[in-house]
């Protein structure tokens, strides 16, 4: 895991174009497939009926995209941290894009690069290309720009 430390939210600025992380490897294991499926309500077979799956399109149960995207909140406090602020908020996403599917068993990671900075009343907003990827895959399984807004 590589994470990157910043003093406070006004260190930021500026720093479009900056690449951090990785975070550290995680497994997607089924457990935490069927947990997503029952906190969702999503419970098709692709996700949750593992004989099935074997002979479907991608050979094994996969995790939900959602769940995919979901993981950025795990994983950017292992790239980034902002200190001597009051409150970090998640501010929503911009462009999400499922490339690849997350086999169960599979092993994700998580890194950032830096879009854009900008002032917002009272604090800081970053908008951050977070891109995770999986173990022995060339594409990624989610690419989604995070908005953050960090608050001194």
């Amino acid at each position: 895991m590589t994470k990157t430390t910043f003093e406070n939210p006004q260190d930021l600025m500026g720093k479009e174009g900056m690449k951090i992380g990785p975070s550290d490897w995680m497994v997607i294991s089924q457990d935490r497939i069927n947990t997503f499926a029952e906190a969702t309500g999503d419970h098709q077979w692709i996700h949750v009926d593992e004989e099935r799956a074997k002979t479907g399109p991608f050979g094994a149960t996969i995790a939900h995209g959602y769940l995919t995207l979901s993981l950025a909140a795990k994983l950017m406090p292992e790239i980034i941290e902002i200190e001597n602020m009051s409150m970090g908020i998640n501010y929503g996403t911009e462009k999400t894009r499922f490339i690849n599917p997350v086999k169960a068993g599979s092993r994700v990671r998580g890194h950032g690069e830096f879009v854009e900075i900008k002032e917002v009343p009272g604090g800081f907003q970053s908008t951050m290309r977070v891109t995770i990827e999986i173990e022995g895959e060339d594409k990624p399984a989610c690419v989604v720009d995070t908005i953050s807004r960090y608050f001194p």
